[in-house]
């Protein structure tokens, strides 16, 4: 996966976090932060 698709997932789970936290779905808005989180230091150690 090369760095340009590695920021647009990154991207789209922010952007679903966000949404998801405004709406008030606060539990899978946690988990949406949390999966972002972690793949991008996932992505940024491999």
């Amino acid at each position: 996966m090369n760095n340009l698709s590695k920021d647009i997932l990154v991207g789209a789970l922010y952007i679903a976090g966000i949404s998801s936290f405004i709406s008030g779905l606060f539990v899978i808005s946690a988990v949406l932060f949390a999966t972002a989180s972690m793949f991008t230091n996932i992505a940024s150690i491999a």
